[in-house]
C-alpha cells in the first residue's frame, strides 16, 4: 500500500470528497466508512463525487461500473480510482 504522505491519488481522493461532501476537516482514512456511514454521502452525493472523480483524474465511468463496494470506505473509493487510472494507462 502507498506511503500516505507520498500517495498522490489518496491525497486527491481525500480532498475531493472533503470539497464534495463538505466534511471540512473532519479526519478520513482508508478505513473510514463512507456509504450508510456518512450522511453527506446521500444518492445525489455519489453521483457528484463521481463527476468530481471524472473531472480531477480524467477517467469516465459508466452507469453499470458504479458499485456500492467502491463507495464503502475511502480506501475502497481510492482503489477503484487507482484501478480505472491503471487501466486508462493499459489502452
Amino acid at each position: 500500500m502507498p506511503h500516505p504522505e507520498t500517495d498522490t491519488v489518496g491525497v486527491a481522493v481525500h480532498q475531493l470528497l472533503r470539497l464534495s461532501l463538505g466534511l471540512g476537516a473532519r479526519p478520513l482514512t482508508a478505513q473510514t466508512p463512507l456509504l450508510g456511514s456518512l450522511p453527506e454521502l446521500d444518492s445525489m452525493a455519489v453521483i457528484s463525487v463521481i463527476a468530481a472523480l471524472e473531472g480531477q483524474f480524467g477517467f469516465e465511468v459508466a452507469d453499470d461500473e458504479i458499485h456500492a463496494r467502491h463507495f464503502a470506505t475511502v480506501g475502497s473509493l481510492t482503489d477503484f480510482v487507482r484501478a480505472r487510472l491503471a487501466s486508462r494507462l493499459m489502452t
